[in-house]
């Protein structure tokens, strides 16, 4: 039985303009244990599809069970398998942090289990913010309490929307050395996140999104070896010319194309000087999970352009 199944979910969201659909058929599982990364663009249905599974929005069609429990007809079942935690940092004012953890426990049932709260604190950083109210908290030590309220119940399946949006790197670092614990021991993981790179390290298997359907759905290994190129990397000052910017990723002073072969490699190398340019610290790498992004969310044979909302 899968840890998570999303079974030709949609979702249309009435409008002025008419309907607007943000999932199409979304269709794919989730097996226990594993470390899945959910991508796509801004609009691409991430939210809402983690939104449906939390019980938060009902689908318009389909069906999403959580370890075979439906997520509308079976809610309270179901919501005892998630720990989700949402992109928004939302708290309550009036409590400190580990009372905010022993009320979030009540929720699900969870009497006397004072020794887990020790070890979320401990494992998160917050041990010496135990007693601070949650006003006095800054917005990184806020999101770790929300990753500790989703865990408080020990929930087989760990949902994580942008957990590390706008955060800070030792916040980033400790929070996926625990969960990495956790999904060891069993967990089964479930991450949003448009820090690509994160996705790469992490997820054995990653679904893509885009305009509310699945454009891509593999293990990571195999979605890196099918890229279609390697990449060639350099530092320039100075604007490229606009036929050769219209075939680039520019980040800066940082220039990259894809290269199939070494022509290729040379032919941009050759336009780079000709436009009266420097190529600076040049090399060629493999591509990763970032390239393969780009390459899906522009490839031709996606859907068809769909009004979407996330």
């Amino acid at each position: 039985m899968p840890a998570i199944s999303f079974q030709s979910v949609s979702k249309t969201f009435p409008s002025p303009r008419g309907p607007l659909k943000a999932l199409d058929g979304v269709s794919f599982d989730i097996e226990e244990g594993e470390f899945f990364g959910l991508l796509g663009p801004n609009g691409a249905g991430k939210t809402t599809l983690i939104s449906i599974l939390a019980g938060l929005t009902r689908a318009t069609g389909g069906a999403v069970r959580v370890h075979g429990f439906d997520v509308q007809a079976d809610y309270a079942d179901a919501r005892r398998k998630l720990g989700v935690v949402p992109q928004e940092l939302v708290f309550d004012p009036f409590f400190n942090v580990r009372e905010a953890l022993r009320i979030q426990s009540g929720y699900f049932g969870v009497r006397n289990n004072d020794a887990w709260i020790d070890e979320l604190l401990q494992s998160l950083g917050l041990a010496d913010k135990a007693t601070a109210n949650m006003r006095q908290l800054s917005g990184g030590m806020k999101r770790r309490v929300l990753v500790a309220q989703a865990l408080v119940h020990r929930p087989p399946v760990i949902v994580l929307d942008e957990p590390t949006a706008g955060v800070d790197v030792e916040l980033r670092q400790t929070l996926w050395q625990f969960i990495a614990r956790l999904n060891k021991q069993g967990h089964t993981v479930l991450l949003t996140t448009h820090y690509l790179e994160e996705a790469e390290a992490l997820c054995n298997r990653i679904a893509m999104l885009k305009q509310g359907r699945v454009v891509a759905l593999d293990r990571t290994s195999e979605l890196l070896k099918a890229a279609s190129s390697n990449v060639l990397r350099f530092k320039v000052d100075g604007e490229l010319p606009a036929g050769l910017a219209a075939r680039a990723r520019v980040t800066g002073r940082i220039v990259q194309f894809p290269a199939h072969n070494a022509r290729e490699i040379e032919q941009y190398l050759v336009a780079v000087r000709e436009a009266g340019l420097h190529a600076e610290d040049v090399e060629i790498r493999k591509a990763d999970l970032e390239d393969v992004f780009l390459d899906v969310m522009s490839a031709e044979d996606t859907p068809p352009a769909l009004e979407t909302v996330s």
